[in-house]
């Protein structure tokens, strides 16, 4: 409990963590042993749907309106008063730049008016913390972070130092299945419904990507989300119907497989047996089951969120501020 003991010693009973880093307003109750007694998150996917993805503004504006009640809420579900908060953790970056203002802005004035500590909370460490909340423990490990903002590899030690081996140098994953979805019309978020749509396809898949480079520096999705949409303009201008679920099935391999490589490569080069997996597209089934299959051929524990703490949430960052990981600075 390195952040949360600097600041707090063992006076520490309950933290309040907020999120608010793109279009989900949460507030969650953590107590210092990582049990979660709240969890509230207020999402805005129907209120974006019909923009085709997150409008920042929009997203901004409604965290505004909703942060007071998703906070008020999760200390009713936790059963405790607002005095009784010893800690308020609040994701502070990366994210829109507005939506992270609403809840940075709320979180250390709330703070002030209770005096007590006010944690800032990077957002891709509250994603690597989520792996706590399932009640395992482990120190150092590789972690693989997987959203719609991030593909990126990191470097975990036993005193929760992190460094980034590799990121996107692109596209990140979640974004790429998004635009993806766009381009074949189906309705937003796309990954979820993409992977759907590519568990009903069985047959022969579609090869976007020929020699797909993965051995350069850093993960790459721009092209293949560029080979789809070729792929399609060539079918609808040659007057063929196109199957969605084939496309969905294909690019789920390819965007997947990416991933697998990358993984191996450095798990097999390296002497740490644990790697953990977080964010919105670690919650895809075809995803958890490869690294599963391949993690365990070579002897890696792997280890995934509940389907609960995948997506952005508020328990993530308070779990951060408790277990205290930090960037390593260069």
């Amino acid at each position: 409990m390195v952040a949360v003991a600097e600041q707090v010693g063992e006076k520490m009973k309950y933290i309040l963590g907020i999120e608010t880093s793109c279009d989900e307003t949460a507030a969650a109750v953590l107590g210092e042993d990582l049990h979660v007694l709240a969890n509230v998150v207020l999402s805005q996917i129907d209120i974006h749907k019909e923009f085709g993805g997150v409008v920042p503004e929009i997203a901004s504006r409604n965290h505004v309106k909703g942060i007071d009640k998703v906070v008020q809420a999760a200390i009713r579900e936790a059963g405790i008063e607002l005095k009784d908060v010893s800690v308020v953790a609040t994701t502070v970056e990366p994210g829109l730049p507005g939506a992270v203002m609403v809840g940075r802005v709320f979180g250390e004035a709330l703070a002030v008016a209770l005096g007590v500590p006010f944690i800032r909370v990077h957002h891709i460490l509250g994603h690597i913390a989520s792996i706590a909340l399932t009640g395992e423990r482990f120190k150092e490990h590789i972690a693989l972070v997987v959203s719609g903002g991030h593909t990126s590899l990191y470097d975990v030690d036993a005193n929760g130092i992190v460094t980034e081996i590799e990121r996107t140098v692109d596209d990140a994953i979640g974004e790429a299945f998004d635009k993806v979805a766009r381009v074949m019309g189906l309705e937003y978020p796309g990954g979820p419904v993409i992977s759907k749509l590519a568990d009903e396809y069985m047959g022969e898949l579609i090869n976007f990507v020929a020699r797909p480079n993965y051995k350069i520096k850093g993960f790459s999705y721009s092209g293949l989300k560029t080979a789809v949409l070729n792929y399609i303009n060539r079918e609808q201008m040659a007057g063929r119907q196109i199957d969605k679920r084939k496309i969905a099935a294909s690019f789920q391999v390819e965007a997947v497989e990416q991933i697998i490589y990358k993984c191996l490569r450095l798990l097999k080069d390296s002497k740490i047996k644990v790697l953990t997996v977080s964010g919105g597209v670690s919650a895809n089934k075809h995803l958890r089951n490869r690294l599963a299959e391949e993690c365990r051929n070579i002897g890696v524990k792997v280890y995934f969120p509940e389907m609960k703490y995948t997506g952005d949430n508020a328990a993530m960052i308070a779990a951060s501020a408790i277990i205290g990981l930090k960037f390593k600075v260069t």
